[in-house]
């Protein structure tokens, strides 16, 4: 139960929280992605964490080391993260793991140069989208009983369920770091109401 919290956090940090700073977003995405990544391989829990926290460290300590990339390497890691609950959402058992790869990295490759080329406003929408799968990724763990399709969707309906959640999540992120993160994104103060008459 502690490591399905840990992951559900580490969601709502990146889902609503993301854009606010590069090395949250830089340390959830890559527990995001190393997490996801030990699912995939049907990981145990406790192992799942520890490689999430290892890559969290690990995508961490990279770009400390080339910081003028780290607007490219979040925009990776939250695409790999993003690819990978549309892989989840779009597989089933009769398709090939050769498509799946080639889906998160295309969707890591393509994030990374839209992050690169419109910075915070694609960060915006990528640590929003990439949260909001963590979170269903960590609610499927806290209620497996009821919520396991959120992570694994096996039936048609499952899948059209998990991506209106996810996008309805992720939705609520992206308008919540954006009312929140105004001067972060560039954008102008919002206006004072006009005072009644």
């Amino acid at each position: 139960m502690t490591a399905a919290l840990v992951v559900l956090l580490v969601g709502v940090l990146l889902c609503f929280f993301g854009v606010r700073s590069v090395n949250l977003a830089l340390l959830a995405a890559g527990f995001a992605l190393g997490f996801l990544v030990a699912d995939a391989f049907d990981a145990g829990r406790w192992t799942a964490l520890w490689v999430a926290l290892g890559s969290a460290l690990l995508v961490w300590l990279v770009v400390s080391l080339v910081f003028r990339f780290a607007t490219f390497v979040v925009g990776l890691a939250t695409g790999a993260v993003v690819g990978a609950k549309l892989w989840a959402a779009l597989h089933d058992s009769g398709t090939s793991a050769l498509l799946g790869v080639v889906v998160v990295t295309t969707t890591a490759y393509a994030s990374a140069l839209l992050a690169e080329k419109y910075a915070r406003r694609a960060l915006l929408w990528l640590t929003a989208l990439g949260g909001a799968s963590v979170i269903l990724s960590g609610a499927a763990l806290v209620w497996p009983s009821a919520l396991t399709f959120l992570a694994h969707p096996d039936e048609g309906w499952q899948q059209t369920a998990m991506l209106v959640v996810w996008i309805a999540v992720a939705g609520t992120g992206w308008f919540v770091q954006r009312r929140l993160f105004r001067g972060a994104l560039g954008l102008p103060p919002r206006p004072e109401p006009a005072p009644a008459t």
